[in-house]
């Protein structure tokens, strides 16, 4: 998975194009895209848009209103049964993440849906408090798939601009993304890089996806379709990075005593060999 790209649920015209975008993933926003007017709307027709994509090539996430705004349970309710992937999970910390495994299992439960199918992203950043906790994930559900971070909320909780003048992100944001790779990585869940907010700057998304994927990012979120191929080039895994991976593991699985071998006139060890399952999808080992 590379591209998630976020889709307002009360937008029928978006829902209804969203399939032919590219994306690995659509999330369905019933949080910050939708007025709360049109909550009970969107829920209706993000369930509907559930129920008539369920074989599809891409995954199919719900971001909910967070835990503590009260809505998030009718939310739950209203999609629940339409059999979604996976909850995008906002301005969570891990105890959120532990309430919504329960509501997850009680509501399959009720909708005769095997027990949990349903995965959950975090969203890790969002509030000042959530950044003390990155470190807290691992263990908590085994719906816990994947790690992302937001600057937008953080830096309106904290009454500042996520960016300097020059555009770089400052270096409190800067630090929440990197305690997402670190809290993705400590969790053994896929670390997911955040929205790139111009999305009319093809060039500047190009740098952000080359920055994230050499930090270790497998993923990042789009808001909207253009940014899609940009997004799924930068993320793919090269046929050259393939090779690389395959003789690695080959080479380790021939002298499977050796701590450090010489491949290509370079000394590789047991991190490489890591990186290289992860590359060819055979896990960490």
């Amino acid at each position: 998975m590379r591209s998630l790209l976020f889709v307002p649920a009360d937008s029928e015209r978006k829902l209804a194009r969203a399939p032919q975008s590219g994306a690995d993933a659509l999330i369905l926003d019933l949080e910050d895209s939708v007025v709360p007017a049109n909550r009970p709307s969107a829920r209706r027709q993000a369930r509907d848009f559930l129920g008539t994509t369920g074989s599809v090539e891409f995954r199919r996430y719900v971001r909910i209103n967070p835990l503590s705004s009260g809505v998030a349970l009718d939310d739950l309710a209203a999609i629940v049964p339409g059999k979604p992937d996976g909850i995008l999970l906002p301005k969570c910390v891990p105890d959120d993440l532990r309430t919504l495994d329960h509501y997850l299992s009680a509501l399959e439960a009720a909708s005769a849906l095997p027990p949990g199918n349903i995965r959950v992203i975090a969203i890790a950043t969002e509030t000042p408090a959530a950044m003390f906790a990155l470190g807290g994930y691992g263990g908590v559900s085994s719906r816990l798939e994947a790690i992302t971070w937001g600057a937008e909320d953080l830096a309106a909780c904290i009454g500042g601009n996520n960016r300097r003048v020059e555009g770089i992100y400052d270096d409190v944001y800067r630090l929440a993304r990197s305690l997402c790779l670190l809290g993705a990585a400590a969790a053994e869940v896929v670390p997911i890089d955040t929205i790139c907010t111009d999305f009319k700057d093809e060039s500047g998304l190009a740098a952000e996806c080359a920055a994230a994927r050499r930090s270790g990012f497998t993923a990042k979120m789009a808001i909207h379709p253009a940014q899609i191929p940009v997004i799924n080039e930068a993320f793919a895994v090269s046929d050259e990075e393939l090779a690389w991976a395959r003789r690695i593991v080959q080479a380790f699985a021939g002298n499977p005593d050796t701590g450090t071998i010489a491949i290509d006139g370079r000394m590789v060890d047991k991190p490489h060999l890591t990186l290289a399952r992860r590359l060819l999808g055979l896990g960490a080992g």
